[in-house]
């Protein structure tokens, strides 16, 4: 049975910002290799369903960007969910990590 996991970010960002970070966020953790494939990102508006796998585990989870905070929901097959709170911990992180990070901006003369 999966069991989810919730991650609350607070954020002082725009939607808009904050869902384009997230954005640019997914797309990169592609790069990561093989320990965190996103298999699939369905945007819709401020929200997203994606699908990825994790040490050979496939897992489920939806992102709600708001006003204020951005909601992450994962649905963690048994096996991750032993390892619920530290995932909590890392996602939490990173998640933080995105939505705080200035962008770079170019400026042309």
């Amino acid at each position: 049975m999966a069991e989810p996991v919730i991650v609350t970010i607070p954020h002082k960002l725009t939607k808009e910002e904050a869902a384009r970070r997230l954005k640019k966020g997914f797309a990169d953790v592609r790069s990561f290799g093989e320990k965190f494939v996103v298999l699939t990102d369905d945007w819709k508006g401020d929200h997203l369903d994606f699908k990825a796998s994790l040490l050979g585990q496939t897992t489920t989870g939806m992102v709600d960007v708001g006003d204020n905070s951005v909601r992450l929901e994962i649905q963690l097959p048994w096996m991750l969910a032993l390892l619920a709170n530290k995932a909590k911990a890392i996602v939490q992180k990173q998640g933080q990590l995105m939505l705080e990070r200035p962008t770079k901006t170019t400026t042309t003369t």
